[in-house]
Protein backbone atom coordinates (compact mmCIF):
# COMPACT_ATOMS: atom_id res chain seq x y z
CA UNK A 1 0.00 0.00 0.00
CA UNK A 2 2.94 2.55 0.58
CA UNK A 3 4.64 1.61 -2.97
CA UNK A 4 1.70 2.25 -4.38
CA UNK A 5 0.60 5.29 -2.66
CA UNK A 6 3.92 7.07 -3.05
CA UNK A 7 4.02 6.21 -6.91
CA UNK A 8 0.90 8.43 -7.15
CA UNK A 9 2.11 10.79 -5.41
CA UNK A 10 5.48 11.11 -7.21
CA UNK A 11 3.96 10.87 -10.64
CA UNK A 12 0.75 13.43 -9.70
CA UNK A 13 3.00 16.07 -8.45
CA UNK A 14 5.61 15.72 -10.77
CA UNK A 15 2.95 16.20 -14.09
CA UNK A 16 0.21 18.86 -12.18
CA UNK A 17 0.50 21.58 -14.22
CA UNK A 18 -0.57 19.62 -17.02
CA UNK A 19 -3.49 17.80 -14.97
CA UNK A 20 -4.33 21.26 -14.22
CA UNK A 21 -4.36 22.40 -18.15
CA UNK A 22 -6.55 19.15 -18.72
CA UNK A 23 -9.08 19.83 -16.84
CA UNK A 24 -9.34 23.61 -17.70
CA UNK A 25 -9.91 22.05 -21.05
CA UNK A 26 -12.63 19.63 -19.97
CA UNK A 27 -14.76 22.63 -18.46
CA UNK A 28 -14.13 25.01 -21.33
CA UNK A 29 -16.91 27.06 -20.23
CA UNK A 30 -15.36 28.76 -17.57
CA UNK A 31 -13.92 31.23 -19.40
CA UNK A 32 -11.45 32.52 -16.80
CA UNK A 33 -10.00 29.35 -16.55
CA UNK A 34 -6.60 29.55 -18.20
CA UNK A 35 -3.12 29.14 -17.73
CA UNK A 36 -2.40 32.61 -18.54
CA UNK A 37 -4.99 33.63 -15.66
CA UNK A 38 -3.52 31.71 -13.76
CA UNK A 39 -0.04 33.08 -13.96
CA UNK A 40 -0.87 35.82 -14.39
CA UNK A 41 -3.49 36.34 -11.24
CA UNK A 42 -2.23 33.88 -9.05
CA UNK A 43 1.10 33.07 -9.85
CA UNK A 44 3.33 30.51 -10.85
CA UNK A 45 2.98 28.17 -7.97
CA UNK A 46 -0.45 28.14 -8.65
CA UNK A 47 -0.03 25.83 -11.33
CA UNK A 48 0.27 22.94 -8.84
CA UNK A 49 -3.35 24.30 -6.75
CA UNK A 50 -5.15 21.91 -5.89
CA UNK A 51 -1.69 19.38 -5.71
CA UNK A 52 -1.51 19.11 -1.73
CA UNK A 53 -5.60 17.60 -2.12
CA UNK A 54 -4.75 15.83 -4.67
CA UNK A 55 -1.96 13.73 -3.11
CA UNK A 56 -4.16 13.46 0.23
CA UNK A 57 -6.63 11.67 -2.49
CA UNK A 58 -4.18 10.12 -4.76
CA UNK A 59 -1.89 8.69 -1.81
CA UNK A 60 -5.14 5.90 0.11
CA UNK A 61 -6.14 6.01 -3.63
CA UNK A 62 -3.47 4.38 -5.14
CA UNK A 63 -2.15 2.61 -2.16
CA UNK A 64 -6.24 0.76 -2.38
CA UNK A 65 -5.64 -0.02 -5.94
CA UNK A 66 -2.58 -1.76 -6.13
CA UNK A 67 -2.74 -3.65 -2.60
CA UNK A 68 -5.86 -4.83 -3.88
CA UNK A 69 -4.78 -5.90 -7.74
CA UNK A 70 -1.68 -7.16 -6.12
CA UNK A 71 -4.01 -9.22 -3.45
CA UNK A 72 -6.75 -10.34 -6.35
CA UNK A 73 -3.92 -11.97 -8.16
CA UNK A 74 -3.56 -14.28 -5.61
CA UNK A 75 -7.25 -15.20 -5.19
CA UNK A 76 -7.82 -15.26 -9.32
CA UNK A 77 -4.82 -17.62 -9.93
CA UNK A 78 -7.43 -20.02 -11.91
CA UNK A 79 -7.80 -17.44 -14.66
CA UNK A 80 -4.63 -19.01 -17.05
CA UNK A 81 -4.49 -16.05 -19.64
CA UNK A 82 -2.70 -13.59 -18.01
CA UNK A 83 -3.93 -10.35 -19.86
CA UNK A 84 -7.36 -11.35 -18.21
CA UNK A 85 -5.96 -12.07 -14.93
CA UNK A 86 -4.39 -8.57 -14.74
CA UNK A 87 -7.56 -7.18 -16.42
CA UNK A 88 -9.59 -8.21 -14.18
CA UNK A 89 -7.33 -8.03 -11.13
CA UNK A 90 -6.93 -3.74 -11.88
CA UNK A 91 -10.77 -3.59 -12.37
CA UNK A 92 -11.14 -4.44 -8.98
CA UNK A 93 -8.78 -2.35 -7.75
CA UNK A 94 -9.79 0.84 -9.58
CA UNK A 95 -13.55 -0.05 -8.20
CA UNK A 96 -12.39 -0.46 -4.80
CA UNK A 97 -10.75 2.55 -4.47
CA UNK A 98 -12.65 4.52 -6.38
CA UNK A 99 -15.36 3.89 -4.36
CA UNK A 100 -12.97 4.53 -1.09
CA UNK A 101 -12.11 8.20 -1.88
CA UNK A 102 -14.06 10.01 -4.74
CA UNK A 103 -15.28 12.72 -2.34
CA UNK A 104 -11.71 13.95 -2.04
CA UNK A 105 -11.61 13.94 -6.14
CA UNK A 106 -15.04 16.05 -6.20
CA UNK A 107 -12.94 18.18 -3.41
CA UNK A 108 -9.41 18.42 -5.41
CA UNK A 109 -11.35 19.19 -8.70
CA UNK A 110 -13.41 22.21 -7.49
CA UNK A 111 -10.12 24.07 -5.27
CA UNK A 112 -8.41 23.64 -9.05
CA UNK A 113 -10.97 24.80 -11.07
CA UNK A 114 -11.66 28.09 -8.70
CA UNK A 115 -9.33 31.28 -9.02
CA UNK A 116 -8.23 33.60 -6.20
CA UNK A 117 -9.62 30.89 -3.60
CA UNK A 118 -13.09 32.65 -4.80
CA UNK A 119 -14.95 30.16 -3.97
CA UNK A 120 -13.11 27.65 -0.95
CA UNK A 121 -10.03 28.82 1.33
CA UNK A 122 -9.80 25.30 2.30
CA UNK A 123 -10.89 21.52 1.91
CA UNK A 124 -12.79 21.63 5.27
CA UNK A 125 -14.78 24.69 2.74
CA UNK A 126 -16.01 22.76 0.03
CA UNK A 127 -16.94 19.84 2.88
CA UNK A 128 -19.08 23.26 4.57
CA UNK A 129 -20.85 24.49 1.51
CA UNK A 130 -21.60 21.89 -0.74
CA UNK A 131 -24.25 18.94 -0.13
CA UNK A 132 -23.32 15.22 0.33
CA UNK A 133 -25.23 14.39 -2.73
CA UNK A 134 -23.57 16.91 -5.15
CA UNK A 135 -19.92 15.47 -3.31
CA UNK A 136 -20.52 12.23 -5.01
CA UNK A 137 -22.05 13.64 -7.92
CA UNK A 138 -20.62 11.83 -10.88
CA UNK A 139 -19.40 8.60 -8.68
CA UNK A 140 -21.31 6.08 -10.67
CA UNK A 141 -19.58 6.97 -13.94
CA UNK A 142 -16.23 7.33 -12.03
CA UNK A 143 -16.40 3.63 -11.21
CA UNK A 144 -17.13 2.83 -14.08
CA UNK A 145 -14.46 4.66 -15.96
CA UNK A 146 -11.57 4.49 -13.16
CA UNK A 147 -11.70 0.45 -12.98
CA UNK A 148 -12.26 0.37 -16.73
CA UNK A 149 -8.52 2.57 -16.92
CA UNK A 150 -7.40 0.50 -14.32
CA UNK A 151 -8.37 -2.36 -15.47
CA UNK A 152 -6.63 -1.63 -18.87
CA UNK A 153 -3.85 -0.21 -17.22
CA UNK A 154 -2.32 -3.00 -15.50
CA UNK A 155 -2.89 -5.46 -18.60
CA UNK A 156 -0.97 -2.92 -21.24
CA UNK A 157 1.52 -2.48 -18.31
CA UNK A 158 2.12 -6.11 -18.86
CA UNK A 159 2.07 -6.64 -22.08
CA UNK A 160 4.17 -3.70 -22.89
CA UNK A 161 6.98 -4.41 -20.47
CA UNK A 162 7.01 -8.63 -21.96
CA UNK A 163 7.42 -6.80 -25.46
CA UNK A 164 10.20 -4.42 -24.24
CA UNK A 165 12.35 -7.14 -22.34
CA UNK A 166 11.40 -9.58 -25.55
CA UNK A 167 13.31 -6.31 -27.46
CA UNK A 168 15.91 -7.01 -25.32
CA UNK A 169 15.74 -3.21 -23.55
CA UNK A 170 16.69 -3.37 -19.49
CA UNK A 171 14.00 -3.79 -17.12
CA UNK A 172 14.10 -0.52 -15.72
CA UNK A 173 13.91 1.24 -18.96
CA UNK A 174 11.41 -1.37 -20.08
CA UNK A 175 9.07 -0.73 -17.05
CA UNK A 176 8.98 3.42 -17.74
CA UNK A 177 7.93 3.12 -21.25
CA UNK A 178 5.69 0.08 -20.79
CA UNK A 179 3.84 2.30 -17.81
CA UNK A 180 3.78 5.25 -20.39
CA UNK A 181 1.96 3.17 -23.10
CA UNK A 182 -0.03 1.81 -21.02
CA UNK A 183 -1.37 4.98 -19.94
CA UNK A 184 -2.00 6.07 -23.15
CA UNK A 185 -3.73 2.84 -24.59
CA UNK A 186 -5.75 3.14 -21.75
CA UNK A 187 -6.93 6.71 -22.07
CA UNK A 188 -7.59 6.58 -25.50
CA UNK A 189 -10.30 3.30 -24.66
CA UNK A 190 -11.88 5.59 -21.65
CA UNK A 191 -11.49 9.40 -22.16
CA UNK A 192 -14.60 10.65 -22.28
CA UNK A 193 -15.70 8.81 -18.67
CA UNK A 194 -12.71 11.10 -17.76
CA UNK A 195 -14.49 14.35 -18.94
CA UNK A 196 -17.96 13.37 -17.64
CA UNK A 197 -16.36 12.87 -13.78
CA UNK A 198 -15.00 16.35 -13.94
CA UNK A 199 -18.24 17.71 -15.26
CA UNK A 200 -20.53 16.39 -12.55
CA UNK A 201 -18.00 17.13 -9.75
CA UNK A 202 -18.37 21.06 -10.81
CA UNK A 203 -22.47 20.50 -10.50
CA UNK A 204 -24.19 23.96 -9.83
CA UNK A 205 -20.35 25.34 -9.19
CA UNK A 206 -21.38 28.64 -10.96
CA UNK A 207 -24.35 30.17 -13.13
CA UNK A 208 -21.49 29.15 -16.30
CA UNK A 209 -21.75 25.47 -15.49
CA UNK A 210 -24.57 23.49 -16.75
CA UNK A 211 -26.75 20.57 -14.72
CA UNK A 212 -26.78 17.14 -15.97
CA UNK A 213 -29.54 14.80 -15.21
CA UNK A 214 -27.18 11.97 -15.74
CA UNK A 215 -24.76 10.40 -17.98
CA UNK A 216 -26.67 10.42 -21.04
CA UNK A 217 -28.03 13.57 -20.66
CA UNK A 218 -24.71 14.53 -20.36
CA UNK A 219 -23.55 13.12 -23.47
CA UNK A 220 -26.75 14.58 -25.34
CA UNK A 221 -25.84 17.98 -24.15
CA UNK A 222 -22.12 18.20 -24.81
CA UNK A 223 -22.77 16.51 -28.28
CA UNK A 224 -25.25 19.07 -29.17
CA UNK A 225 -23.54 21.96 -27.94
CA UNK A 226 -20.17 20.96 -28.39
CA UNK A 227 -19.96 18.33 -30.98
CA UNK A 228 -18.71 14.64 -30.55
CA UNK A 229 -15.59 16.03 -30.01
CA UNK A 230 -16.88 17.70 -27.11
CA UNK A 231 -16.31 14.40 -25.52
CA UNK A 232 -13.07 14.38 -26.24
CA UNK A 233 -11.56 17.64 -24.84
CA UNK A 234 -8.43 18.14 -23.87
CA UNK A 235 -7.48 14.51 -24.97
CA UNK A 236 -4.06 15.84 -26.65
CA UNK A 237 -2.87 17.86 -23.64
CA UNK A 238 -4.05 14.28 -21.87
CA UNK A 239 -1.68 12.30 -23.86
CA UNK A 240 0.97 14.71 -22.83
CA UNK A 241 0.67 14.35 -19.83
CA UNK A 242 -0.58 11.24 -19.13
CA UNK A 243 2.62 9.37 -20.95
CA UNK A 244 5.29 10.46 -18.00
CA UNK A 245 2.46 9.87 -15.37
CA UNK A 246 1.99 6.68 -15.85
CA UNK A 247 5.93 6.03 -17.24
CA UNK A 248 6.83 7.24 -13.17
CA UNK A 249 4.36 5.75 -11.60
CA UNK A 250 4.76 2.59 -12.69
CA UNK A 251 8.35 2.60 -12.57
CA UNK A 252 7.61 3.72 -8.74
CA UNK A 253 5.64 0.86 -8.38
CA UNK A 254 8.89 -1.71 -9.61
CA UNK A 255 11.51 0.34 -8.18
CA UNK A 256 9.51 0.46 -4.78
CA UNK A 257 8.97 -3.29 -4.74
CA UNK A 258 12.93 -4.24 -5.07
CA UNK A 259 13.88 -1.66 -2.33
CA UNK A 260 11.15 -3.45 0.14
CA UNK A 261 12.51 -6.45 -0.80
Amino acid sequence: MFIGGAAGIISRTLTAPLDLIKMQQQNKYLKDATIYNVIRKEGIRYLWKGNLVNCTRVFPQFAINYAVYEKAKNNFYYVQDSKLRNFICGGIGGLVATTATYPLETIRTRMTLQMNKSHYKTPFDVIRKISPTTIYKGVGISMVGFSSFSAFNFMFFNKYNDYFNECGISQSVSKFFAGGFAGISSLSITYPTDLLRRRFQMHSFNKETPNYKGAVDAIKKIVYSEGISGLYSGLTVSYIRIFPCLAIQFWCLEEGKKIFK
